[in-house]
């Protein structure tokens, strides 16, 4: 209702919650009770609206109130605006994945979109067959990204401190040394001087030589040659497939369930070895605008995200990544945490 006389009107919603109180209730404490406010409150509520409506509204008519014609037009209509209100106010209703038409545009690495794909394709056409993705390489910068609406989610190293944007971590990898099979790695103990020994493919998007392992080698005095710096994982794996450079990719710490984004690594054969040195955690994470907290379409999407990269803990007791191969070396297990989608071993 707006307040007259006012060279701004203001519409103020709760003298039609007590408008329609009072018209149903034809009683000043009955309504005042129905809204948990006091009979005085009530009657000073009942003479503003007196004012605003230059009507009395309710008359007294021996012990009752009696509604004038004015407020008896009106009940109905004061009615369905309280109900209109509490729509409105209320919680948006949940969202049905299976009538979604939507095309959500995701950035993340080479190795995360890769990882990503096979899971949500086979999710939506499961629960929201009218859902299309686009996933984009690592090329804007996420924050202002994020707030204009040119992506809906980043996914991998979330490293930008925005503080609008929602962070929400999903898993933490280690870093492990990926060789081809028969490589001369996989053969006895895999110590920090035999990789540093070896010539290494490095990932940088800025084409960066040196990164975490490079420290902790000098650490000990060693130092790697990196015979190629490549943009993404997915290449520096297939070189290392084909050659005898060592490259490093993410895996899920020990014990746990494999991580999806080994799964590549695996199709091209490359044996997975620990690397024998203290490295920094990889976290991997999905950012997002608040504007798409509460939204359904979008609670969705980061739930299909979390139900893809967050394998479920791995079953107690032995597993392949637990065996020890009569080498005395451990092969190196896939992985599952929040995480940046560029090895600590390798530079950005």
């Amino acid at each position: 209702m707006m307040l007259v006389n006012s060279p701004d009107p203001v519409i103020d919603a709760n003298l039609a919650v007590a408008l329609d109180a009072l018209l149903a209730e034809q009683s000043v404490t009955r309504a005042a009770a129905r809204l948990h406010t006091s009979p005085a409150a009530m009657s000073r509520t009942l003479a503003r609206l007196r004012r605003v409506l230059q009507d009395p509204l309710l008359v007294r008519a021996g012990q009752a109130m009696v509604p004038t014609p004015r407020a008896q037009a009106l009940r109905e209509e004061a009615a369905l605006v309280v109900r209109s209100l509490g729509v409105l106010l209320s919680p948006g209703a949940s969202v049905d994945p299976a009538g979604l038409r939507s095309t959500f545009t995701l950035q993340a690495a080479d190795l995360v979109g890769a990882a990503l794909a096979p899971g949500l394709l086979e999710l939506a056409g499961r629960e929201a067959p009218g859902v299309s993705f686009r996933i984009r390489a690592e090329e804007l910068e996420a924050g202002p990204a994020l707030r204009d609406g040119r992506i809906d989610l980043e996914i991998g190293s979330i490293d930008h401190v925005d503080p609008e944007t929602r962070v929400e971590e999903l898993v933490t990898l280690r870093m492990v040394a990926a060789v081809r099979s028969g490589h001369p790695l996989t053969e006895g103990p895999l110590t920090p001087a035999r990789l540093a020994a070896a010539d290494h493919v490095a990932v940088s998007r800025r084409g960066r030589f040196t990164g975490p392992l490079d420290t902790a080698l000098a650490e000990l005095d060693l130092h790697r040659r990196v015979s190629v710096v490549l943009p993404g994982h997915l290449a520096a794996m297939t070189l290392a497939a084909r050659s005898d450079l060592v490259c490093l990719v993410p895996a899920a710490p020990p014990g746990a369930a494999p991580s999806p984004l080994t799964r590549d690594a695996g199709a091209l054969g490359l044996s997975l070895l620990d690397i024998p040195l203290p490295l920094p955690p990889l976290a991997i994470g999905m950012a997002w605008h608040p504007r798409h907290t509460a939204d359904g379409a979008h609670r969705w999407l980061r739930d299909a995200v979390r139900r893809t990269l967050c394998a479920p803990t791995a079953a107690a007791g032995n597993t392949a990544a637990d065996a020890v191969d009569p080498g005395g070396r451990r092969p190196a297990d896939p992985a599952t945490r929040p995480a940046k989608p560029t090895a600590p071993g390798s530079p950005r």
